[in-house]
């Protein structure tokens, strides 16, 4: 029966069991497609000998579907509104199931590149999620909306040590092969779960298409730059010219986005001084985590000859992971029932601080056992859960029903070129800190990466800090 359409209803129009199961179809698409998009990076070395490619080339496995993620967000942001939501969502899974398909058929690279390519898409159903629990979801949406969040930002580490795990064990496709059970399984999920499309459809509507043209274009010029770190080093002159290009691009797209009708990103709400300073949050703190994640996974599978490092396997460094997403979805569930004492702004500054400590952390005691680093990973899980939690409050605080998707879209494509550009940051500093000849950088090399992410994690907390009481002076309270 549909969730939407049970016989006993509360203000919300679903009964309880209605919304508990919608709830948790929701959180486990989330997951699903988090997962899938993250499944390349446990992978790349073993993509590398059983395709015959060099590293750099398997390493498009996972570039590739952040760059598609990337332009199918804000595009699936506009096109899911709600009188044909379930239509793309159900669009978009077969999609990404096809993609998972093709990822596992005996086949050329460039077959499983175009399968990477399919599952990205569905990176962009995030805010779609967040836009159906706001709409169906009442009272429970606040909290709903929350664990999305942190379910598209922790579900990177739930595929890791199966998937690795599997590789070890089968081989690469019967790693990629969890990406069809789980693609089916949420394809299933989101036909029995999800509410029929509103009959309520706009008198005149039109995609942006232009618009969405030109921001993919865009975005892709930075992506691909920030996420091939070795660039930084042996083409400088590439990078910076295609970030002016990819810079420029986008100057364009905003240009024509505050002059056509129906705009694919509403610019004038993400004027608002709480959207855009989200994003700026959002942005700064993207790089310092996703630089201090790959630090962490880096530096446990360092073998001890070369001076430090713990020398674990793809399996044991996937278990790492596993406090990082569980603090993750505890921080969830625990950070968001403060906001009746502590304004979003205040949690994102509380956030902010647990993600410094595991920088400080990391900078000083990395070398004293291996249960540090497995404990710096738990508690940046907590930072980042309880900060994917925080900020759609923010955000949808001040954006009308009808634009949820919109806006959440937005965030995450701000999220995930912040996270590229804090994989890419690690890359630079410890290629920066390795010596002709040698493989491995210097221990130093990750003390100089962990300062610099604290230091973006303290710039983090300054700029909440600043919004916040510039609020507060404008808003005091009685």
């Amino acid at each position: 029966m549909n969730a939407s359409t049970t016989p006993e209803t509360h203000p919300s129009g679903t009964d309880k069991r209605g919304d508990t199961n919608m709830v948790a179809a929701l959180v486990f698409i989330a997951l699903v497609v988090a997962a899938i998009g993250s499944l390349g990076a446990p992978l790349i070395t073993s993509v590398a000998e059983d395709y015959d490619v060099s590293l750099s080339t398997a390493q498009w496995t996972l570039t590739i579907t952040l760059l598609t993620g990337a332009v199918a967000t804000p595009l699936l942001g506009r096109l899911g509104a709600a009188h044909r939501r379930r239509k793309v969502v159900l669009s978009t899974l077969t999609v990404v199931a096809l993609g998972s398909v093709a990822t596992v058929v005996p086949a050329p690279f460039v077959v499983l590149l175009l399968g990477r390519a399919a599952q990205g898409i569905g990176l962009g159903l995030t805010a779609l999620m967040m836009a159906t629990a706001r709409q169906h979801l009442r009272d429970r949406a606040e909290g709903t909306i929350a664990m999305l969040s942190v379910a598209s930002t922790v579900g990177i580490g739930v595929g890791y040590p199966i998937a690795s795990l599997l590789v070890q064990v089968w081989g690469v496709r019967a790693a990629y092969l969890l990406g069809v059970v789980v693609a089916v399984a949420a394809l299933i999920t989101a036909v029995v779960a999800l509410p029929a499309d509103s009959t309520a459809a706009p008198a005149k509507e039109s995609v942006d298409w232009w618009g969405a043209s030109l921001l993919s274009v865009g975005l892709v010029a930075v992506l691909v730059v920030t996420s091939q770190s070795s660039w930084w080093s042996s083409r400088p002159m590439v990078v910076v010219s295609v970030l002016l290009g990819g810079a420029a691009v986008l100057a364009v797209w905003v240009a024509v986005e505050r002059k056509v009708a129906h705009p694919l990103v509403d610019l004038t709400a993400l004027r608002h001084p709480a959207v855009a300073g989200a994003n700026l949050i959002m942005f700064v703190s993207g790089i310092a985590m996703y630089l201090l994640f790959t630090l962490i996974t880096r530096f446990v599978q360092t073998p001890p000859a070369v001076g430090y490092g713990y020398g674990l396997n793809e399996v044991e460094a996937g278990l790492v992971l596993v406090p990082f997403s569980a603090l993750g979805f505890v921080a969830g569930r625990v950070v968001p029932k403060a906001r009746h004492k502590v304004s979003p702004f205040g949690l994102l500054i509380a956030n902010g601080v647990v993600i410094a400590l595991a920088c400080v952390l990391f900078a000083t005691v990395r070398d004293m056992g291996v249960a540090w680093p497995i404990a710096i990973m738990g508690l940046l899980g907590f930072g980042v859960g309880g900060f994917s939690a925080v900020m759609p409050q923010v955000i949808l605080a001040v954006t009308p029903s009808e634009e949820t998707a919109a806006a959440m879209s937005v965030n995450q494509v701000v999220r995930s070129v912040g996270f590229s550009i804090g994989s890419a940051a690690s890359g630079v500093i410890l290629a920066a800190h390795t010596m002709t000849g040698t493989f491995s950088p210097t221990n130093s090399g990750y003390s100089t990466a962990a300062w610099t992410a604290c230091a973006l994690a303290l710039l983090t907390i300054v700029l909440a800090a600043a919004i916040n009481a510039s609020r507060t002076n404008r808003h005091p309270s009685p």
